[in-house]
């Protein structure tokens, strides 16, 4: 059989500067400081909490916001033995990178180039009968054999199968196991409440997806990894280990269940910090409205920063007048609306603070500084959603790292 891998594609998905570690920040307007050491611990916690199972690593998305490769060396640096990135084309792009290790992807539409994943020695999701019959069309094309996980609807209502197109793929791929185009190494799915651990469906998905393996065993698949727990589910739910677990967001240090304790209380830490610097600081006397359609009005005179970052590098439009920042050595929130490339602070009347400071966006719970769950919560969002659309426009630079 042909096992030769050709080059992939050159990557698709855009990605920000990054910047070398030593680097000077000076002239930067802004700039995200890229804690790899923090992921790699990260992983190792969660790798630690999860017992015997093994941890894949979940990186799509730029590594949430992160960074595609660094992030993939550091927390397989870390301990995790398998990567997960949702979409077809960034999974190319990964291994185009250089990332050798073992990578599972679950987005493509009918008609994508499946050999070329096969060929790159990526894992295939099957989650649905046309994703499993191209993926064997493409192995035999290849005379070769892919590698597949199903994935499973055990009641998320999203991606993957139930019912009987899930039964009938269980006893295909049996059959195609046999013929050699296909090694089913593992079977998955995936919680809806797991961020709700008492939740009624929590124990009915993991139930379900139990009564699915021994489906599977009937069908006289064998599968080597089973695979249910989310970062909420690793954080809270050990019976719902497995094989392997499946952390996305807190191998970032983020907590998935904010309202049961924030990254310390997990043995986490962030591993994102954005700062940005004052680029002016002037006077304003009482009753200036600020910014567009004046949404705010200072009280009394006082001093307004101006911060160079706004919703074309992921700055929510809607965090005017609640988005927090740490400036002049306090807490600050946003004066007005956000605009497309700046906000304004209104820092007080005594504030010492000049253009050229540097201004904390968000950073470490631990060192006292606004985070991601802060902006998450003062605009009912999701942390996950905070450091995900921070723009390319902001370089990352990369610290720590193994």
């Amino acid at each position: 059989m042909d096992t030769t891998a050709p080059r992939p594609e050159s990557p698709t998905t855009a990605s920000s500067a990054t910047l070398p570690p030593t680097a000077s920040t000076h002239g930067l307007t802004a700039w995200a400081d890229i804690d790899l050491g923090a992921i790699s611990d990260n992983v190792a916690q969660l790798g630690r909490l999860a017992g015997d199972a093994d941890v894949m690593a979940v990186i799509k998305g730029d590594a949430y916001g992160h960074g595609l490769v660094p992030v993939a060396h550091a927390a397989l640096a870390g301990g995790a033995t398998y990567l997960a990135i949702a979409q077809l084309s960034e999974a190319m792009a990964a291994r185009a990178a250089g990332v050798t290790a073992p990578v599972l992807t679950w987005l493509f539409p009918p008609g994508a180039d499946l050999a070329a994943a096969i060929r790159a020695d990526l894992t295939l999701s099957a989650g649905a009968p046309w994703a499993l019959a191209e993926i064997a069309a493409a192995a035999r094309g290849l005379g070769t054999t892919a590698r597949v996980h199903i994935k499973a609807d055990t009641g998320l209502g999203r991606g993957g199968a139930w019912a009987d197109d899930l039964a009938w793929m269980l006893v295909e791929a049996a059959r195609l196991e046999a013929e050699g185009v296909v090694d089913v190494e593992g079977i998955f799915s995936h919680f809806a409440y797991a961020d709700a651990p008492d939740h009624p469906t929590v124990r009915a998905q993991q139930d379900t997806f139990v009564a699915i393996l021994a489906d599977a065993e009937r069908a006289g698949l064998r599968p080597r990894i089973r695979h249910l727990a989310n970062s909420a589910a690793t954080l809270t739910n050990p019976s719902a280990q497995f094989d392997m677990v499946r952390p996305g967001v807190s191998i970032y240090g983020l907590s998935p269940v904010p309202d049961l304790g924030g990254p310390t209380h997990f043995g986490l830490r962030e591993a994102m910090r954005v700062t940005a610097r004052l680029i002016n600081v002037k006077t304003a006397g009482a009753g200036q409205g600020i910014s567009y359609g004046h949404q705010y009005t200072t009280k009394g005179e006082t001093r307004l920063g101006l911060v160079p970052l706004g919703y074309a590098d992921g700055i929510p439009r809607h965090a005017g007048n609640v988005g927090p920042v740490q400036a002049d050595g306090r807490q600050f929130t946003v004066a007005g609306r956000v605009c497309m490339d700046q906000f304004v602070l209104d820092l007080g009347p005594g504030s010492t603070a000049a253009a050229g400071d540097e201004v904390v966006v968000f950073g470490r719970e631990a060192d006292g500084e606004p985070t991601a769950q802060d902006w998450a919560a003062a605009i009912d969002t999701i942390n996950y959603e905070i450091v995900t659309r921070l723009g390319a426009r902001v370089p990352r630079r990369y610290l720590g790292g193994r």
